[in-house]
């Protein structure tokens, strides 16, 4: 069977994303993912338009598999044990999956994100999650906004050696979840915010 064989752009696109893994979504190329197929550069042009393409399609489909896991480890849970289920799984699939988990901070060009249903899905289990908390526009947006910082910070943050102390990052993240719990259990509405 020649290399080339069975090459299909959801092939390719799972290949560039276990090359993101592997050295980096930004040093993902044309030429490196050619090279893992044993074919020339334009044999991948049958199935992507170009790199640009490529990052996109790898950028969906890690965030449709953070999406899948978080949402399976949310399923049947609310307030703080649905925050520390979506929290763990968020950390877990950025610490795992290096690469994947950078292409899903890469900003999607609407136009591509229009007909994919990921983006819309990861929106809807955050807000859900949330409301469980009582909070309604624009507090919900502010709250998301919050999350997404936390966990991507402290993420990053550990994947790259950024805590130096001896205590347990996953003890201190346990400590976080507990505070933004309370955090969200009492949010500071806008009303709140005009009478102080």
């Amino acid at each position: 069977m020649s290399p080339r064989a069975g090459l299909t752009t959801e092939r390719i696109t799972l290949a560039a994303a276990e090359l993101a893994d592997e050295v980096g979504f930004d040093n993902i190329t044309i030429a490196a993912l050619a090279r893992k197929f044993g074919v020339k550069d334009a044999s991948l042009y049958s199935h992507i338009k170009n790199l640009e393409d490529l990052r996109n399609r790898v950028a969906m489909l890690a965030s449709d598999e953070k999406t899948d896991r978080i949402a399976a480890a949310v399923a049947g849970r609310a307030g703080r044990a649905a925050l520390a289920a979506f929290a763990d799984e968020w950390r877990r699939y950025a610490l795992e999956h290096p690469g994947r988990y950078a292409a899903t901070q890469m900003p999607m060009d609407p136009a591509v994100a229009a007909d994919w249903t990921g983006g819309l899905r990861a929106i809807d289990l955050t807000y859900g999650m949330l409301r469980a908390y009582g909070l309604d526009e624009p507090d919900i947006t502010d709250a998301v906004r919050l999350l997404r910082s936390t966990f991507h910070g402290y993420a990053n943050l550990e994947a790259s050696g950024g805590f130096g102390h001896a205590r347990s990052t996953a003890t201190s993240w346990h400590r976080v979840i507990d505070a933004l719990h309370i955090t969200l259990t009492h949010w500071p509405t806008d009303e709140k915010a005009k009478s102080q």
